[in-house]
């Protein structure tokens, strides 16, 4: 394989599984740098995309897990950084790298298929000035801007009151912070829209980790469920990681306007899932990103023996015929959607836990690794080196000594 052309390595390495790719750079150093270059990093990524290859699914309970895509036979425990104990999130995911928090002042972005992991500067939260409140939920998101290819985490921190009057805390303004992977470092946005004081509703969100953005079209989306008593239906809320600002994203023209509103992404493109009293449940997709007229009905699901019940449903990824969709029904289990027949039909996935949360990602070579580490890494490499070649020239002279005495 040594004597092949360089661009003729580069393409059999850019159609293997990412594990195998990873195996390769231990061969020479060429190879190393091959698989380490930005533009072969970008073309494997995207024939992965392109091919539906490389992908896995998480699993979020207690702890996290792991399951192949194409097999979805067994999971595995997903070993990382933070793995110390149980109560990691995983609160996004992007082009193969998977964005973890342990506590709010422990995140981490982790590629599990290289294990290069960066662990985020500490950036505090500070409540409103003049205010006597504390902070409460704190939204997540994680995301790439396609603009300038920087990959942001955003944090939006909600206040509480801290005595024991009534708690008002929508009124309160939130604290938002975007992180940049480019210049490692936090920035507070200060252009906020009103609507967001009114954004949080306990049960909502923290059921079903609602309260992590999902990606499309390079913005991150979360739902304002509806404020009857305020006149407000649902929204989707929208912050774009390329301006860095909040946006109202137009919503499908249901039929029945009762319903409760999430928000999914299929192969990148956003999901409005509208759930009618648990008993069915339309998911819409949007085919042109920002147009309202674009939103499309994708399928329609209502409770049969197996599933009495739809309190949650999260579209996940088609199959490679793209005859059916994966989906997460109730935080407890798979099935497969049939477009054609428009039937379900359940998958089970051995080792699973109870209760889960899923997520679609994709295996990658995209490098997040701190480089302050790694030249910390390279610098104890040339000390090592150092060392042995001054053991060498202190061994061979002393032996010098000794023929000459």
């Amino acid at each position: 394989m040594s004597k092949l052309p360089m661009d003729v390595i580069a393409d059999i390495f850019n159609r293997l599984p990412v594990k195998s790719v990873v195996r390769f750079k231990a061969l020479s150093k060429p190879y190393c740098s091959l698989i380490d270059d930005p533009d072969f990093i970008n073309d494997h990524l995207s024939r992965s995309v392109n091919t539906r290859s490389n992908l896995n699914i998480l699993l979020k309970g207690l702890h996290l897990y792991s399951v192949e895509f194409d097999s979805l036979d067994n999971s595995v425990p997903l070993d990382y950084p933070l793995s110390s104990g149980a109560g990691t999130e995983a609160f996004g995911s992007c082009n193969g790298i998977l964005a973890f928090r342990l506590t709010d002042k422990n995140l981490a972005l982790y590629n599990p298929s290289t294990r290069q992991f960066r662990r985020l500067p500490v950036s505090e939260i500070d409540p409103p000035p003049g205010e006597s409140c504390k902070s409460g939920y704190i939204f997540y998101g994680f995301g790439r801007d396609v603009k300038t290819n920087d990959y942001k985490v955003v944090r939006m921190a909600k206040f509480n009151k801290t005595d024991d009057e009534e708690d008002e805390s929508f009124f309160f303004d939130y604290e938002v912070k975007v992180y940049n992977l480019k210049n490692d470092s936090w920035r507070k946005i200060t252009k906020l829209p009103r609507y967001l004081r009114f954004m949080f509703q306990f049960f909502y969100h923290l059921l079903h980790r609602r309260g992590y953005g999902v990606l499309a079209g390079g913005v991150l989306h979360w739902v304002m469920p509806p404020r009857i008593e305020f006149g407000m239906m649902n929204k989707i809320v929208g912050f774009d990681l390329g301006t860095e600002e909040f946006i109202e994203v137009p919503q499908p023209d249901c039929a029945d306007k009762s319903y409760l509103l999430d928000v999914g992404v299929l192969e990148g493109r956003l999901c409005a899932v509208c759930n009618y009293d648990q008993a069915r449940i339309d998911v819409w997709v949007m085919k042109d990103y920002g147009v309202k007229e674009s939103w499309t009905p994708l399928l329609s699901v209502q409770t049969t023996r197996a599933i009495n019940t739809l309190a949650f449903l999260k579209p996940l990824a088609y199959s490679k015929d793209r005859d059916k969709i994966l989906m997460e029904i109730n935080s407890q289990k798979f099935v497969w959607y049939d477009l054609e027949k428009k039937k379900m039909r359940g998958v089970k996935i051995g080792g699973s836990p109870g209760t889960f949360g899923a997520e679609v990602y994709i295996g990658s070579l995209v490098q997040v690794d701190d480089p302050k580490r790694i030249q910390i890494e390279k610098q104890k490499e040339q000390e090592k080196l150092k060392n042995k070649s001054c053991k060498k020239r202190d061994d061979f002279l002393s032996k010098g000594f000794k023929l000459v005495l």
